[in-house]
């Protein structure tokens, strides 16, 4: 696996492994890939689809932005920034964020501090609960992103703004 696509630059690990029971994989003691991830009614967002990124699956979302839809897949990888799909949707638009297998929307977990974002939730469990979660941006290009697990904050990811507006 090669290291140039993660921001590491603007990655913080804190040191804490994940629960025995996440899929979670941390390789070269810094990169962290998620090797399953579910929606708010249990679909599996990893593997949705045949499209990877190094080799792994990608983390699948159904994005509903400027009036039009489609489905975006994300590197698995934490602070790899690469992504297919709406690639000509303007960095800063507010998005809506949706399992592609059930429709429902992601449940919003809080604001992202200093910006307008709010950090939606994919959950890290078939149990859904919320203690371990992946916490995801709504705007697009707006790099922000946090892996917790049993309440407590695995990594972060917050990348310099894109001129987000």
């Amino acid at each position: 696996m090669t290291r140039q696509h993660v921001d590491l630059d603007h990655m913080d690990i804190t040191g804490l492994s994940p629960g025995p029971e996440l899929q979670v994989s941390v390789k070269d003691n810094v990169i962290i890939v998620i090797d399953q991830a579910f929606g708010p009614k249990g679909d599996n967002l990893v593997g949705f689809t045949d499209e990877t990124f190094d080799g792994f699956p990608a983390v699948t979302l159904l994005v509903k932005a400027d009036g039009r839809e489609a489905l975006v897949h994300m590197s698995p990888i934490h602070g790899d920034k690469r992504k297919r799909g709406f690639e000509d949707l303007t960095p800063g638009s507010k998005c809506e964020l949706f399992c592609p297998v059930s429709k429902e929307p992601l449940p919003k977990v809080g604001l992202v501090k200093g910006s307008e974002a709010d950090y939606c939730a994919i959950f890290l469990t078939k149990r859904l609960g919320a203690g371990s979660q992946i916490y995801v941006s709504d705007v697009w290009g707006h790099h922000h992103s946090r892996i917790v697990d049993n309440n407590e904050l695995i990594s972060a990811w917050t990348a310099a703004e894109e001129k987000a507006s």
